[in-house]
């Protein structure tokens, strides 16, 4: 099924995988869950007992203040696995939405359980996911307390296409961010108005187009030196798999 090979070629980013760990990987993925755009995985406090790929779609995850404002702190894409950082906590940390109609596969914690007891391989890789999503979460937090607002913008759009990079084949100049102004805003800490105006500032700079939800970035590498984007952070390899 196409859902479960974007997956594995998620995983396989981090490290070769046998025929049979992709067969263990792939169990992760049954019983999938069609859910349309604004609806809730999961909300902000309930009891956490699974989590879920990202089969096919967009979500994030999303956290309320107490003046009521919403911080985004992670944007998912097809193949990512969601709930990692919530696999010892009695409560789910974040409440996470779809933004685009998409095909979710939960499972409870005793299933990875069984996969960790299962390959060393796929337990090593999971920590590096967890790590690598642990990696974009601190670039967050430098974005929202040490970049200016063009910055933010640049460095987060250099991000998603790196991620989008290791599962799509292509130079990918040109793709599809399907999110709001209003969710880039809350991703970055800033108005709609102003996300408006700085894709505007990075037009007139030819560094980024925006037509609705397609962004064009005609060179690559002038938008990463000027966001000061190393993808490193992104890069992890999975420890004592060879790889």
């Amino acid at each position: 099924m196409s859902h479960q090979s974007c997956m594995v070629r998620h995983f396989q980013y981090f490290t070769d995988l046998s025929d049979s760990e992709i067969e263990l990987l792939c169990t992760l993925e049954k019983s999938p869950e069609q859910m349309e755009n604004g609806s809730f995985l999961w909300r902000e406090g309930e009891h956490a007992e699974e989590m879920a790929v990202l089969s096919q779609g967009w979500a994030y995850s999303s956290y309320v203040l107490e003046d009521g404002s919403r911080m985004i702190l992670d944007v998912y894409m097809p193949g990512d696995v969601i709930g990692l950082r919530e696999y010892a906590t009695e409560t789910h940390q974040s409440t996470v939405e779809a933004i685009t109609d998409c095909t979710f596969c939960r499972f409870p914690h005793c299933h990875l359980d069984h996969v960790f007891r299962e390959s060393s391989r796929l337990t090593n890789t999971f920590f590096a996911i967890s790590a690598v999503q642990q990696s974009m979460l601190v670039e967050r937090m430098v974005n929202l307390g040490r970049r200016n607002a063009q910055s933010k913008l640049a460095h987060f759009l250099c991000e998603m296409r790196s991620r989008l990079a290791k599962t799509n084949a292509g130079a990918l100049d040109e793709f599809r961010l399907p999110l709001s102004q209003q969710m880039l805003a809350d991703l970055m800490g800033l108005t709609p108005v102003h996300v408006s105006r700085v894709f505007s500032s990075l037009r007139s700079q030819s560094l980024v187009y925006r037509d609705r939800h397609q962004i064009t970035i005609p060179d690559v590498d002038k938008l990463k030196a000027f966001a000061d984007f190393r993808e490193g952070y992104l890069r992890m390899r999975a420890k004592g798999t060879g790889a």
